[in-house]
């Protein structure tokens, strides 16, 4: 056959299955579903704050954020710590979306955000210490950086080689301008910066991991038009929604996992996930509680 004639098929976007969706590797190993959301949530945080420390552009920031929830319906918490994880991700997105960071930069960065974190976990933990933080930069000669370093490579090729290495990832941008301006909301500031705002808080949930963009950036808009008093055709059979082929139960499920961010949350339940940032605190944290 002529190679001129072949026709090239595009890839399908990748999505996690019902099955990895009703129990995770994670759940088989006995960590509640909401605690493991909400350790997923805070990796997605490290990984944003890291972006900004680091001046990485958004779109690394976001991929690093969709290969990390990929990565947990492939794998548990157990055997591997959300933070080297994280580290790992925002890494390697970094290479795909050719904007590269120095391994050195990364890891001192990722140093000083454990560090605050364990900070706040012993301030929590003891009256008598200061709430006050101070980074301590890592000893030239010491182990910690290397440490990271081994993490940092070990996590890439366990992201790499845990998905195949299909890492292709979708982002919802432009998706979002091409709705908004079909839907003639482009000269609502208002609102195109809101629906932006979800999609990027929705890059802490699972969502694009198990919906397709049309739906995440439906959500979106839903979220935007029902907090703006934002009037859109919403009687059957004139959904707007079902324009972008978008299901309902979908749709109203993606608004879920986004409003979910915004709850309240009592300061132990925060610091409880600040603590269990490697897989070696899962593991005591989920012996510990065979124990009881």
């Amino acid at each position: 056959m002529n190679s001129a004639t072949v026709a090239v098929r595009p890839r399908l976007y990748p999505l996690a299955s019902l099955a990895q969706t009703q129990s995770t590797p994670s759940a088989q190993d006995g960590v509640p579903h909401a605690l493991e959301e909400d350790i997923r949530a805070f990796g997605c945080k490290l990984i944003q704050q890291a972006g900004i420390l680091l001046n990485q552009k958004q779109v690394a920031v976001a991929t690093a954020q969709i290969l990390l929830q990929r990565f947990f319906y492939v794998s548990s918490l157990r055997q591997y710590g959300i933070a080297d994880i994280g580290m790992g991700a925002l890494y390697l997105s970094s290479k795909l979306e050719e904007c590269p960071v120095r391994m050195r930069d990364l890891i001192n960065v990722f140093d000083l955000l454990l560090q605050r974190c364990a900070h706040t976990v012993a301030s929590a933990s003891s009256a008598h210490l200061s709430s006050d933080f101070k980074y301590t930069p890592m000893t030239y000669f010491g182990n910690t950086f290397y440490d990271l370093k081994e993490a940092l490579v070990v996590s890439e090729m366990q992201i790499l080689k845990r998905l195949g290495f299909d890492v292709q990832v979708v982002l919802p941008y432009g998706t979002l301008v091409n709705y908004m301006r079909l839907l003639g909301l482009t000269s609502r500031e208002d609102a195109v910066s809101r629906a932006w705002g979800y999609l990027n808080d929705a890059l802490q949930t699972p969502v694009y991991a198990l919906y397709a963009v049309p739906t995440v950036v439906s959500a979106a808009i839903l979220l935007t038009a029902r907090q703006l008093g934002i009037s859109l055709p919403s009687t059957p059979p004139n959904c707007w929604w079902e324009l972008f082929d978008v299901d309902w139960e979908d749709l109203w499920s993606v608004c879920g996992y986004i409003m979910r961010l915004y709850r309240e949350r009592p300061s132990e339940e925060q610091v409880e996930v600040m603590g269990l940032l490697s897989k070696k605190d899962v593991r005591q944290w989920l012996d510990g509680r065979q124990n009881k």
